[in-house]
Order: structure tokens, then C-alpha cells, then sequence
């Protein structure tokens, strides 16, 4: 018989927790995978700013917009979803859709954004493939976790690292701990208040979703299976993480 396999930990605040930073590749995947964590830490008062790679401007709609015009249409709707989580915070990087590597220049410039905001939390998609599910592994999502993992450690902070930045004033800065969005995490954060700030601020991306009558369905029922297997308790939600120390 094999040994029952603990349940994640549920994040509790902690009052040392100030700032966090988000760095993912596209509009909209912030709000598909933590966006109900960021509004539970905005509601703690944690300051928390994004760090879009792209500006989706090869989403996968069927418009006839111009490149230039949908980067426009999609930082605008992830400024409107940001406010639902109590973010006003945003840096778009503007790297190409659909072209993201975890390169030396995006390393230097994600560890711009960790200089910049110096937060004791860094929020960032998995680097690792997930074979069960691979709509969760677009390449983009997989090249900004790497290029973030690479910036938050060494890049970030090492003085020698890019010394371009600290010729204009960016120290470096150490990151405590990266929360990887996953469908194996070894922590939970309870979104069961803040759901519908989540849907609020999905919904926001008309471009991507605004035909989705399932979405709310969808998004619950993730949320429930997460909180489930921590054992929240009946009817809670939750968004899943791998909490990774790197101090």
C-alpha cells in the first residue's frame, strides 16, 4: 500500500508579504490562472503590478484587425480586468506573439521589472510542459516562465548580471519565492470571496472570451476540483501553485 499523498497547504497571509509581481506572456492568462489570488491580495493591501511579455497581438480571434490594433484592443481590455483585482500596475514588454524565448534580452528585461518593483513574491506560468492538458503549455507560456525563473535567479539580483541596469539606477534585488501556476501545486490560495472579482475581470477580454457561455461553469469547476483536492472543504474554490523558495 502506497502512502496517502499529503494535501497542498492553503496560503495564509502573512503580514511580511508587501509586493508581488506577475509576469506571464499574454492578456487574459493572468485572469485564467490567478487572478482570484491577486484580488485576495490586493484585499491584504499587497501591492501588486503585472509584467505582460506580449501584447496578444496574434490572439485567436477571427478579426480583421491589424497586428498594431489588436495589441491595442487587448492592453486596453487587460487594463479594465485588471482594476476588478484592485491592480493598476502594468508593464507591457511588447515582445511578439506566438514568438516569445526565454532569451537574454527578455531575461534583462523581466529583471528590469523585479528591480522595479522589488516584490517579495514573483507569480509566473510553469516552464514545465503539462502532458495532460496541453492548451496549458502554449509555448509563450513556457518560454516566460523559464525567461522569469532565469531573471528572478541570477539575473535580478546580481550586480554583475546586466550592468546596463545598474547604470540606470535598478539595484538588484532578491526574490523570496516564485508561486508557479499549476495543476500540481503544493499550495492553494481560497478564492471562494473573491471568484467573482475572477470572472469580472475575465470577461473583460471580449476579444477572447466574449462568445463563452461556459465560461463561468468552466472556471468553477476547476476552482472546485483545486479546493477539493486540498480538502477547502465543501462548495470552496481555489487557485493552485508550486511555491518554489528562492531567497
Amino acid at each position: 500500500m502506497t502512502p496517502r499523498e499529503e494535501p497542498p497547504q492553503v496560503w495564509k497571509y502573512d503580514k511580511g508579504l508587501e509586493r508581488v509581481l506577475v509576469v506571464v506572456a499574454h492578456p487574459d492568462d493572468i485572469d485564467f490562472g490567478c487572478a482570484g489570488t491577486v484580488a485576495a491580495l490586493t484585499e491584504h493591501n499587497v501591492d501588486v503590478a503585472y509584467c505582460l511579455v506580449t501584447s496578444g497581438d496574434a490572439g485567436g480571434d477571427d478579426s480583421n484587425h491589424t497586428k498594431e490594433e489588436r495589441s491595442e484592443i487587448r492592453e486596453q481590455e487587460q487594463v479594465a480586468a485588471a482594476k476588478h483585482v484592485g491592480v493598476t500596475k502594468l508593464t507591457f514588454l511588447r515582445w511578439p506573439d506566438g514568438q516569445v524565448e526565454p532569451s537574454l534580452l527578455l531575461r534583462r528585461e523581466i529583471a528590469r521589472a523585479i528591480r522595479v518593483q522589488k516584490p517579495d513574491v514573483v507569480i509566473t506560468q510553469s516552464p514545465e510542459r503539462n502532458w495532460e492538458r496541453i492548451f496549458a503549455s502554449h509555448p509563450d507560456h513556457l518560454a516566460a516562465g523559464e525567461a522569469t525563473m532565469r531573471a528572478v535567479y541570477p539575473d535580478a539580483r546580481n550586480p554583475h548580471a546586466f550592468p546596463e541596469l545598474l547604470r540606470e539606477g535598478f539595484e538588484p534585488h532578491t526574490v523570496n519565492e516564485v508561486w508557479l501556476m499549476s495543476r500540481a501545486p503544493n499550495m492553494v490560495v481560497d478564492i471562494t470571496k473573491t471568484f467573482d472579482q475572477k470572472i469580472a475581470a475575465l470577461r473583460e477580454h471580449v476579444s477572447q472570451v466574449g462568445e463563452r457561455n461556459d465560461l463561468d461553469v468552466t472556471m468553477k469547476e476547476w476552482a472546485r476540483q483545486t479546493g477539493k483536492a486540498a480538502e477547502l472543504g465543501k462548495g470552496k474554490l481555489a487557485e493552485g501553485f508550486r511555491r518554489v523558495g528562492t531567497a
